[in-house]
């Protein structure tokens, strides 16, 4: 790790991250009684910080947003994560949802593993690319 550049150093964080979050929406999810709004909300962060990794390797200025699709969007072409992701308004909706009471249903246990499933893939995706260009998360 040492040898990476300040980028992919402070990318491998964000990755890092992005894997600790998933872990304990994971682990909010297999326990009696659920949280489903809590796995929800870690599930978006989880997608979130793993894209905002991408831009960081890629030296990409990202605006202070939630929206998946739009940090998504900025990814340049090559990167899997775009092809296989091009609508995540459903997970990006937890940024929110999943953390105020407001006038909009509450997440359901299926509500937590879908988005649990769907951050998962683009961690996974955004993990593997990083692989392929010999960078490792922390």
């Amino acid at each position: 790790m040492n040898d990476l550049d300040p980028a992919a150093r402070e990318a491998s964080r964000w990755l890092r991250f992005s894997a600790e979050d998933l872990d304990v929406a994971s682990r909010l999810l297999s326990g009696s009684p659920s949280t489903p709004r809590h796995a929800c909300w870690l599930a978006q962060q989880a997608a979130e910080k793993a894209l905002k990794a991408a831009l960081i390797l890629e030296r990409i200025e990202f605006p202070y947003t939630h929206d998946l699709d739009a940090l998504c969007d900025l990814l340049p072409g090559g990167w899997p994560v775009k092809d296989a992701h091009t609508d995540l308004a459903g997970l990006t909706q937890w940024a929110a949802e999943a953390r105020y009471p407001r006038d909009w249903p509450e997440p359901t246990n299926a509500d937590a593993v879908g988005a649990e499933s769907e951050a998962r893939s683009v961690h996974n995706s955004v993990a593997a690319e990083f692989g392929r260009r010999g960078v490792f998360a922390e």
